[in-house]
């Protein structure tokens, strides 16, 4: 796919940038595993926010196999590896001509937080490249403010941006990468450069402010992100369906816990039931997942989709008896929502921010991360009791459009940056 076309070069910006003006940077835009984020940029824009996307990777598929949004917004984005070496050089000269304090404070900030570790200085001096690539491109767009998706890599470019430029900085924390190596990710860094940050979830919240003095908590807002209930309407089940469809939604990577699901699923057929598993989602864990699945007694149980753009995934949504994700590591999963809005019972692990959005034996089943044994009796459980499917999707659906609607969400998430977003 060609790169988005950089912007030509301008005269430096005069007065204030416009107002409610802001430049959102993702490591990968449009992507299939953060599909939340465009939602999430399209509803700023329709409330009259100017968001303009940069995203440091190409979209995560061809173009013909992205929906027309995704292509649309391919488009507009600029890309920063798809301006290669020239666009690096480039990016370097202007800041070095133009802006040579900010261009050795960001080489310092590279050699401090590298502390003599030459594999991290590399890194580092590839994310300064690039924060200075996306920092040239905010000038000539006049974009004064940079809002980065995940606190890890992207906002590490964030953050060379933020301490060349003297931009305004901030971000929105999903979690649980950034806590499992926070000093790795310059975590307690990125916190003191953020004007503010966006917790998805109060677990969230919580895990920053344990990394952090009390006196950078003030700069923590809690905003919840949601999905769009006009998309996923519910759907009847039929109860005489050839078998009671388990579904999971989620890249193929060890924290989903997909391995655990697999095994549940055959302790349930083995018990005589008449279960399929739906697995939608790709990543590394696929050809062990597969070699897993081939060993079971009844292997035609499990069905691997792959990657399903959103213009199909409501489909398989609507088949679904039951929605699992047997995770050990989540921030809050925007697929449980969904399940939810289109009132499919859901078996998750109480882990995170998940208990946030399913109370116990109220909305869903929560099980211990990685008990095989009771993940299987949670799944058996439902199956046996219509009534008790019934009552979680109704109860689901009520608690997502209570607290995890997306258009609610995103107005206070445009409350939050008109409050704090300096023009």
């Amino acid at each position: 796919m060609p790169p988005a076309a950089q912007p030509e070069a301008v005269a430096p910006p005069r007065g204030n940038a416009p107002a409610r003006s802001i430049a959102y940077l993702v490591s990968r835009y449009p992507t299939l595993s953060m599909v939340f984020v465009l939602r999430e940029v399209l509803a700023l824009r329709a409330l009259g926010f100017r968001i303009e996307t940069v995203s440091i990777n190409l979209p995560d598929r061809r173009p013909a196999e992205l929906t027309a949004i995704e292509r649309e917004e391919a488009g507009r984005t600029y890309c920063v590896k798809g301006h290669g070496v020239a666009g690096a050089a480039a990016a370097h000269a202007k800041t070095l001509l133009g802006n040579f304090g900010g261009y050795w404070r960001g080489i310092a900030l590279a050699f401090r937080l590298a502390e003599l570790d030459l594999g991290r200085l590399f890194l580092n001096l590839a994310y300064f490249t690039e924060g200075l690539m996306v920092g040239q491109w905010m000038r000539c767009n006049r974009q004064r403010h940079l809002h980065v998706h995940l606190a890890s890599q992207a906002a590490s470019v964030g953050l060379f941006t933020q301490q060349v430029f003297r931009v305004g900085y901030s971000f929105t924390v999903h979690g649980p990468d950034e806590f499992s190596d926070a000093q790795g990710q310059y975590l307690e860094q990125k916190i003191a450069a953020a004007g503010f940050i966006v917790c998805i979830s109060s677990f969230t919240r919580s895990q920053l402010m344990n990394l952090s003095p009390c006196a950078d908590w003030k700069k923590l807002d809690v905003v919840r992100l949601g999905v769009d209930p006009s998309l996923f309407s519910p759907q009847s089940h039929s109860e005489t369906e050839d078998a009671f469809e388990i579904l999971c939604v989620g890249r193929l990577i060890p924290a989903k816990g997909q391995h655990i699901l697999i095994d549940a699923v055959d302790r349930l057929t083995q018990q005589g039931r008449n279960v399929r598993l739906r697995l939608v989602g790709s990543g590394p864990d696929d050809a062990s997942l597969r070699e897993s699945a081939s060993r079971l007694v009844h292997p035609e149980s499990v069905i691997f989709e792959g990657a399903v753009n959103q213009d199909r995934i409501r489909d398989i949504y609507a088949n679904a008896n039951v929605f699992c994700l047997p995770s050990f590591a989540e921030g809050l999963p925007v697929v449980l929502m969904e399940a939810m809005f289109m009132q499919i019972p859901c078996v998750t692990t109480a882990i995170a921010g998940i208990p946030e959005l399913i109370r116990d034996g109220i909305d869903g089943l929560l099980v211990a991360p990685g008990d095989v044994d009771a993940l299987a009796g949670a799944l058996a459980r439902l199956m046996d009791d219509a009534g008790l499917r019934n009552r979680f999707a109704l109860s689901g659906r009520a608690r997502v459009l209570e607290s995890y609607d997306l258009a609610r969400n995103v107005e206070t998430l445009a409350a939050v940056f008109t409050e704090r977003i300096q023009t």
